[in-house]
């Protein structure tokens, strides 16, 4: 079976699980999407197709730095929902909200000689 399918089929496979469980126990559900599974399945992936350590390094240091400023979404969201936003405004501000710690992060990074 080609990887490609493979690593389609994987990824699917989490976030269906994942989705599905989140309307039975959402606090599990939470948990199992709070896992680094997909940084852990890409550099698996990165692994098996090239063997690159130095690549998979600069990969888990990057994502390291991204996830700080994604994790303001997660209580900002709760926030907005709790105080009465509709869901898909409240979603697109934080995105955006992201997006904007992105860029700050990046600049951030820079100054203390990260490039991401």
């Amino acid at each position: 079976m080609n990887l490609v399918l493979i690593k389609l089929l994987v990824s699917a496979a989490i976030i269906a699980a994942a989705s599905e469980l989140a309307k039975r126990v959402p606090a599990l559900a939470a948990l199992i999407v709070s896992l680094p599974l997909i940084s852990v399945l890409v550099m698996i992936w990165m692994q098996v197709e090239t063997q690159d350590a130095a690549k998979i390094a600069s990969h888990a240091e990057a994502t390291f730095w991204y996830v700080l400023p994604s994790m303001p979404m997660f209580l900002i969201l709760p926030a907005m929902l709790r105080g009465g936003m509709n869901f898909w405004l409240a979603l697109a501000a934080c995105c955006s909200i992201t997006a904007l710690l992105y860029l700050a992060a990046i600049q951030l990074a820079a100054r203390f000689g990260v490039s991401l």
